[in-house]
């Protein structure tokens, strides 16, 4: 067996830069955190084959004594921790004092700086860890570093580089996470000598995100602000038809470090369930201020994962915060036709216009005296209270968010087309809703509202009805059978992988329960573990909603339209069904007026 040795600097060096320093975006993360700290107002960051040949970062901070210049490229050497406690109260970017040593020791860097203060700076330069003599620098107060050939000396890491488009995203990623974090920062991007990006001082923090990623995202943003005690956040969410196919537009800032962490990202996207279809992530700039000590960055080795003390806390405060700016805004897509006449489509972002949708008449006639008929019946009133009964206005309803206001004259009937779609005139323009989803959204919302009350109607089944399953299907049922029950779905274990059950919701009267219960096992099965309780449930309610509302195709009577739009300001959210779906599109009369030439 070999004998137990010590490892060479030199190999321990890239040991340590092998878990810091994986690609030229590694080593600007670490050169911009480092100015940062320094107090940097401006950063020119420029570069050359996409960093692989030259990286180049200037800032206007602190600068480095002279005397401090070798410990730079010295390891867990810093000037940011003075004994072990400060590890649980870390205020600045950096603080492991390993950065500058990776980086010396896989590439060839040099420095330069001048303290404040001081009427000559120093410079120093490191070839793979080999350092030089100190030698004076006449140049302007701050730092200047550079880093050429990276990777010269480990020629296996540079293979395994992409492309220098690649890896110029990776590095002008890096820098828009510090722009987004760090007010009044000034940066400057260059590469191959052509201007990148330049973020003046004086941006904003919406004309930061629309410089890096459009117009289209900026107008889609709404404002989240909310605060628990020494929590507070702040930060903008995108309208959900502003939504990605992938979570990189989800940016979570914790003490202006951006992070990656699993349980505030679900929140975020808990937040606008229902809002958004199956695979789609939404788009938020998240920023969290909360005491270091409640927070701990010492967990990775590039600082991009933390542990909270209170992650439940955090977790409720994002969720709840996002929920409640979705649910104050107008969020009814809008429908416009490009220039040229050609076929509608849907917009990236949205225009909505004052009171478009409280336009949508909700007057209602005279109280009827029988039930609508609508072919899969709508839940009965609240508290058992006869079909007949107007609902109060909407302005008092609860959940309601925004204001109804009646059109002036005689009531505008919506009228049906193709047996799925109803058409309501406004003064603005025109509303196309699709049936099905607008029914499907209020079902869901009463199931919803019952199952909390506890006055979700349950039917019997005389003679228990039989399913038969996989073992692992019968064990995932059974062990949710709790959860299940309160939603009206009892069931029995009958050995075998066979399951009865003996119960069912009385809404779904007129739906095999076969089909209701597969539904069941469906999303059991499919999850990578067991879902929460809250999930189950929404997965299901949504479920039972979708099997019992009107379906396109359904022809529906001038008392069931009327009913169906009178208890339509009655939802939270009538603009999405439970599955993400819009229910409502808005025409306007501009679009209208320009497509037969009258503008």
């Amino acid at each position: 067996m070999p004998r137990i040795r010590q490892l060479p600097s030199s190999v321990i060096t890239k040991i340590a830069a092998g878990e810091v320093i994986e690609r030229p975006a590694s080593v600007v993360k670490e050169l911009l955190e480092n100015s940062i700290d320094a107090g940097a107002r401006r950063l020119d960051i420029e570069l050359e084959v996409g960093g692989t040949e030259l990286i180049r970062v200037v800032d206007d901070g602190h600068g480095i004594e002279p005397a401090d210049l070798p410990l730079v490229f010295a390891s867990h050497a810093t000037s940011k921790l003075n004994d072990a406690d400060d590890l649980f109260r870390i205020g600045t970017m950096g603080f492991r004092g390993e950065a500058m040593a990776s980086i010396g020791g896989v590439a060839r860097v040099t420095i330069q700086s001048r303290a404040a203060g001081h009427a000559e700076g120093s410079e120093l330069f490191s070839d793979g860890g080999e350092l030089s003599e100190v030698r004076p620098w006449n140049g302007s107060p701050g730092t200047r570093v550079e880093v050429r050939h990276l990777f010269f000396n480990t020629p296996v890491r540079k293979k395994f580089l992409r492309t220098v488009s690649t890896e110029l995203g990776h590095v002008v990623e890096v820098a828009t996470r510090l722009a987004l974090a760090i007010p009044n920062l000034h940066v400057v991007i260059r590469h191959n000598g052509k201007m990148v990006h330049e973020v003046p001082a004086e941006a904003s923090l919406l004309e930061r995100i629309g410089l890096f990623f459009g117009k289209d995202v900026r107008e889609a943003l709404i404002e989240v602000k909310a605060e628990i005690g020494p929590l507070t956040l702040s930060g903008y969410v995108a309208d959900p038809v502003c939504d990605r196919g992938n979570a990189k537009l989800q940016y979570l800032f914790v003490n202006r470090r951006c992070i990656r962490d699993r349980s505030l990202g679900h929140a975020l996207q808990e937040a606008y369930r229902g809002l958004l279809m199956t695979g789609r992530y939404a788009v938020g700039f998240l920023f969290l201020n909360l005491p270091p000590d409640q927070v701990d960055v010492n967990v990775h080795p590039t600082k991009s994962e933390v542990r909270f003390r209170d992650s439940q806390a955090l977790y409720h405060l994002v969720r709840s915060a996002v929920k409640k700016a979705l649910l104050s805004k107008n969020l009814v897509p809008r429908l416009q036709v490009p220039e040229g006449g050609a076929q509608p489509m849907y917009p990236r972002g949205y225009e909505p216009a004052p009171g478009m949708y409280s336009q949508i008449p909700t007057a209602i006639p005279e109280p009827r005296n029988i039930a609508p008929q609508i072919p899969h019946p709508v839940l009965p009133p609240e508290n058992g209270a006869p079909a007949d009964v107007k609902p109060s206005p909407v302005a008092d309803a609860p959940g309601s968010t925004l204001p109804i206001e009646l059109p002036a004259g005689p009531l505008t009937r919506a009228i049906q087309i193709h047996d799925s779609y109803l058409i309501v005139e406004t003064r603005d323009g025109m509303v196309v809703i699709d049936q099905h989803a607008l029914h499907e959204r209020i079902l869901y919302e009463q199931l919803r509202n019952r199952l909390r009350e506890g006055k979700l109607d349950v039917q019997r089944l005389l003679i228990p009805e039989p399913m038969e399953l996989t073992m692992e299907q019968a064990g995932a049922v059974l062990e949710v059978r709790t959860q299940l029950a309160e939603l009206g779905l009892e069931v029995e274990d009958f050995g075998a992988g066979t399951v009865a059950v003996s119960s069912y919701p009385a809404l779904l009267g007129r739906v095999p329960v076969g089909q209701i219960f597969q539904s069941v096992v469906d999303v059991l099965s499919t999850k990578d573990r067991p879902p929460t309780r809250e999930q189950l449930f929404d997965h299901l309610l949504a479920t039972m909603a979708c099997k019992a509302a009107v379906k396109a195709g359904d022809r529906l009577s001038r008392e069931e339209i009327d009913y169906l739009m009178q208890l339509k300001p009655m939802a939270e959210d009538s603009h999405h069904c439970p599955h993400g779906r819009p229910t409502s599109l808005v025409f306007s009369r501009h679009e209208l007026d320009k497509q037969f030439k009258r503008v």
